[in-house]
């Protein structure tokens, strides 16, 4: 488990959020699995949610802004420099979203496709660092980046935010870590992903961590959720992937002990 209160540093997957139809729904569905209690952001926020357990930001959600997206867990890449990483994200062939905008005093943000076509957010802090807890149960733990263009997509996210990477793949998996640029620590992932389905984007898929990750699945079954992978046991940690009740997929890993 770990609390964090400093922003990010630039480059670190520090937020997700959800925009769902049916944002009650979401809290209840989310509030009975993860136990996350909301505070809302108020009237100028447009009916968004953050998340929290033991009074601290896990996540957000709020009301889908276009009905033709999918339903998706955004997530959001730290920024010293919001203006400056979209300048960036533009060179590296990636398109805004919308322009670089205030959001309130909490900060300043885009959203953006890469190169490959998978969306991803930018977060610079304001009021609001991102999630102040994670690697816990209910709590952000990893990103990953599923992919079918795996060198076209290194190379974007490494011209945007210098990432370095480490090669991890075994036998059926090419796998790689990204290293963020000031500790070289891994903060995610990227999966040359040859099994998505025909029509299906890359993506970034968002992961929450797990103390029983059977119980948690089929808890999220019970609230009707459907199963996308069942748990299995990897060299990372038992893991599964769930599609939401609303048609957002997530995936759910139990941490190995003593994970900060």
């Amino acid at each position: 488990m770990s609390v964090r209160t400093e922003p990010w540093p630039d480059g670190t997957p520090n937020w997700v959020d959800l925009g769902v139809d049916d944002v009650d729904a979401a809290k209840k569905f989310y509030a009975e699995l993860f136990g996350w209690e909301y505070v809302n952001g108020g009237e100028q926020s447009g009916g968004y949610e953050l998340a929290q357990i033991d009074g601290r930001a896990v996540a957000g959600i709020g009301p889908r802004q276009d009905a033709a997206t999918p339903t998706v867990w955004t997530t959001y890449f730290a920024a010293d420099d919001a203006d400056k990483t979209a300048d960036e994200i533009g060179r590296a062939g990636g398109r805004l979203l919308f322009p670089v905008m205030d959001v309130m005093a909490s900060g300043r943000m885009t959203v953006a496709f890469d190169s490959v076509g998978a969306v991803f957010g930018v977060w610079q802090a304001g009021d609001h660092i991102g999630a102040e807890r994670v690697n816990e149960h209910g709590a952000l733990c990893w990103n990953e980046l599923h992919t079918r263009d795996y060198d076209a997509a290194r190379a974007f996210y490494a011209a945007v935010f210098g990432y370095e990477y480490q090669d991890v793949s075994a036998e059926g998996m090419v796998y790689a870590t990204l290293q963020r640029v000031s500790d070289r620590k891994d903060i995610g992932g990227v999966h040359h992903d040859l099994d998505l389905p025909a029509g299906a984007p890359d993506h970034w898929l968002t992961w929450f961590a797990s103390d029983d990750v059977d119980a948690t699945t089929a808890k999220a079954e019970q609230l009707g959720a459907v199963p996308v992978m069942p748990a299995v046991d990897t060299p990372f940690g038992r893991m599964a992937i769930v599609q939401g009740a609303q048609g957002e997929v997530f995936g759910v890993i139990a941490l190995p002990p003593g994970t900060e």
